[in-house]
């Protein structure tokens, strides 16, 4: 591996450790590397302490070039992949854990075996990621548009649920309106926008509204599986994207309340960095998606 992507990879990871495992290498390679291009420039440019690495006025200067070689370097890969055609190449994606496990994960093998030119890294993760830093080529976000870094395709609508087991509501019973949920245990998931103040919007036969509501639980988590598990084993009621709840619902283990009132909705969509030229690799597995999830009626919704 040459010098430039070994310098950029231990200036943004903050040391040498960090970027071997970024780069899946020794950490003596990366040190031996490091010390190598020092040689050659015959200037130092990393400080080096016991407790984190500085840059010299020579590694500024340096780091700044480096990360335009390395974006250039992108761009012509880029370029040639397209001349060639078919998709090739190491696919790098972020999901989020539950969406990746449940709905991404199940088509990845059918997509090898179409692109066999093609290796994948998944890195499922509920955090949002900065997709430059991690070096991704695509993320699929449910939550939040893009900003104006990256460029968006829609890959699906996300509708939510607010949902109980059929043996909750047998117990504490089942509420009819927004306000009833004042006297229930409504579990929270973690990494919403609004983690306590739950919104629905009222049918047009009430005025079409947007109603505000403070919950309180026993129980918040940051990922929406065991959010899921919980609602199951009959611990309270809970807000549930469809694309987790649908199963339940159709086998009995949940059941939709207040659904007359419609909770926001989100998009799901894949994202990748502004390039001048697209890879194939990249526009491959989102092609792929869209075909597979079912776009505007997506095959949970169905």
């Amino acid at each position: 591996m040459g010098a430039i992507p070994i310098f950029v990879a231990v200036v943004e990871e903050g040391g040498f450790s960090a970027a071997a495992k970024k780069l899946h290498v020794s950490k003596s390679a990366v040190s031996k590397r490091i010390t190598q291009l020092e040689s050659r420039l015959g200037v130092q440019l990393l400080y080096r302490s016991t407790r984190k690495l500085s840059l010299s006025e020579a590694g500024e200067q340096y780091f700044a070039h480096a990360v335009q070689s390395l974006a250039a370097a992108r761009e012509a890969e880029d370029a040639v992949a397209q001349l060639q055609g078919a998709p090739q190449g190491r696919l790098r994606i972020n999901t989020p854990m539950s969406f990746g496990r449940l709905h991404v994960a199940p088509l990845v093998p059918e997509f090898l075996k179409s692109h066999p030119g093609v290796t994948l890294e998944m890195v499922m993760d509920d955090r949002v990621v900065d997709m430059v830093e991690g070096g991704f080529d695509l993320a699929i976000r449910v939550r939040t548009l893009p900003d104006s870094a990256l460029i968006a395709r829609k890959l699906a609508p996300c509708h939510n649920a607010l949902c109980a087991s059929p043996e909750y509501l047998e117990t504490f019973g089942t509420p009819q309106r927004p306000e009833d949920l004042l006297t229930h245990n409504c579990l929270q998931y973690a990494y919403a926008s609004s983690t306590h103040n739950w919104q629905f919007h009222a049918p047009a036969t009430e005025g079409g509204e947007t109603i505000s509501l403070e919950t309180t639980g026993s129980y918040q988590v940051n990922n929406s599986e065991a959010l899921r598990e919980a609602l199951v084993a009959g611990v309270g009621i809970g807000r549930l994207p469809t694309f987790i709840a649908s199963s339940d619902v159709a086998a009995g283990k949940l059941v939709p309340v207040i659904s007359n009132y419609h909770l926001p909705s989100q998009t799901i969509y894949a994202i990748f960095p502004e390039r001048r030229h697209l890879p194939a690799k990249v526009r491959a597995f989102v092609d792929f998606l869209v075909k597979k999830l079912g776009d505007d009626v997506p095959y949970w919704d169905r």
